[in-house]
């Protein structure tokens, strides 16, 4: 038996609906306030540190008169014309002499920006929209990602292919972190850093929804695309993980950058051996 639905009716969908709003309490009795206030706090820390890094413009590359070759991902690619001898691999520009920092971040930050998992942090920390699951929107009313500057959220998957760039660019700096000019081929603790930063921010990448999206989105049959079926089998556990490296690849870009700067700066020695 066959039953057929003739003319169905749409449901409509209003998306500026009412929400509620702060005079409209939770019920719920557990610490639910904790998770978005340190998200706030590190998300601030974050940046209030990277801006400082971004704008002091030196100690980031540790080169040959330490013996090493280890570069701060904050100033990755150094194409900046102020960049400090040994340290611009790809060449410079030389209309540029602020900090190259200020060239690079602006791609990084933007990925990050406009990815799924922190546009769901800083709604809930920044915005309190809403700060957490059944707890009452600080706002009455909700437009989406439908307008500007919102709307500018959908650019992430253009952001995404530049970061594979960057990540290309961090995993050669990692390659070049085991010379030690004067001394040969070796591995410092700098070495694992960068390595280990190249790393996860690739696990950053390669689990990001866009990654997922591009491998098998829109496949209609992946008995014939093989290929990208391989491709969405490999990146759908790592999306399963996508929360966990974002945040293990923003505190390991930050540790990194302060790492090399130390070392750069001379406050400490960078502990390794060579070959």
């Amino acid at each position: 038996m066959t039953t057929t639905v003739e003319n169905p009716s749409p449901t409509p969908v209003s998306i500026g609906a009412p929400r509620g709003g702060p005079d409209q309490p939770t019920l719920r009795k557990d610490n639910w306030w904790v998770e978005p206030l340190v998200t706030f706090v590190v998300l601030v820390s974050f940046v209030a540190y990277s801006t400082w890094a971004a704008f002091v413009g030196k100690n980031y590359y540790a080169g040959a008169d330490l013996h090493r070759d280890l570069i701060s991902p904050f100033y990755s690619p150094c194409i900046a014309n102020s960049c400090v001898p040994g340290s611009h691999a790809f060449g410079t520009l030389p209309f540029w002499n602020y900090s190259p920092a200020l060239l690079i971040l602006i791609f990084p930050l933007g990925f990050r920006l406009t990815c799924y998992y922190y546009r769901k942090a800083y709604y809930r920390s920044f915005w309190l929209s809403p700060p957490a699951c059944a707890v009452s929107d600080a706002h009455r009313s909700y437009s989406g990602e439908t307008r500007f500057p919102l709307i500018l959220q959908n650019i992430h998957r253009y952001f995404f292919w530049i970061l594979l760039l960057f990540n290309c660019v961090l995993t050669y700096d990692a390659i070049l972190a085991f010379r030690q000019p004067g001394l040969g081929i070796g591995i410092s603790v700098g070495t694992l850093v960068l390595c280990a930063n190249a790393a996860f921010l690739w696990l950053y990448s390669l689990s990001c929804h866009a990654c997922r999206h591009f491998c098998g989105g829109q496949v209609k049959s992946f008995a014939k695309h093989p290929t990208r079926y391989k491709l969405w089998k490999f990146v759908t556990p790592l999306n399963a993980h996508h929360m966990r490296f974002a945040w293990i690849s923003l505190f390991g870009v930050a540790l990194c950058d302060l790492y090399v700067r130390l070392v750069a700066s001379g406050t400490i020695h960078d502990p390794g051996f060579h070959f």
